[in-house]
């Protein structure tokens, strides 16, 4: 099972301040919208997203699809058969990504100490 991409999703009151307490730890912005509350910064091989009013809780993020810069990867697997894979194992999903579509979409689980796992494919499916 090929996750992809991972990063941890922070939950922050401050989008500003949150931007310059990790900027002072050495992260820079890669990607994000200033106005739309989120952000992803990098730190060597660590990401992380600030996201300001968007999550209960912070979240570990997979994004299947995609590298560490956000480009389609050749060769991936489906968040649709991530999903059957998760639930053939008995994980219990709280949102499922909607089997009839392609393309981008979501799946949440929880870990068995309360952790949001979000699961967060915005490449196009893969070719078969």
């Amino acid at each position: 099972m090929r996750l992809g991409n991972f990063s941890v999703s922070l939950a922050v009151k401050d989008l500003g301040a949150s931007r310059a307490f990790y900027e002072k730890l050495g992260f820079r912005v890669t990607h994000g919208e200033p106005a739309q509350n989120w952000l992803i910064l990098q730190n060597e091989t660590a990401t992380i997203g600030l996201f300001q009013g968007m999550f209960e809780k912070n979240l570990l993020t997979f994004n299947p699809g995609w590298d560490r810069n956000g480009a389609t990867l050749p060769d991936y697997d489906d968040v649709r058969d991530l999903q059957r894979a998760m639930k053939g194992r008995g994980l219990a999903l709280t949102m499922e990504a909607d089997e009839a579509t392609s393309g981008p979409a979501s799946l949440m689980l929880v870990d068995p100490d309360g952790n949001p796992i979000l699961v967060d494919q915005h490449a196009p499916s893969p070719t078969k």
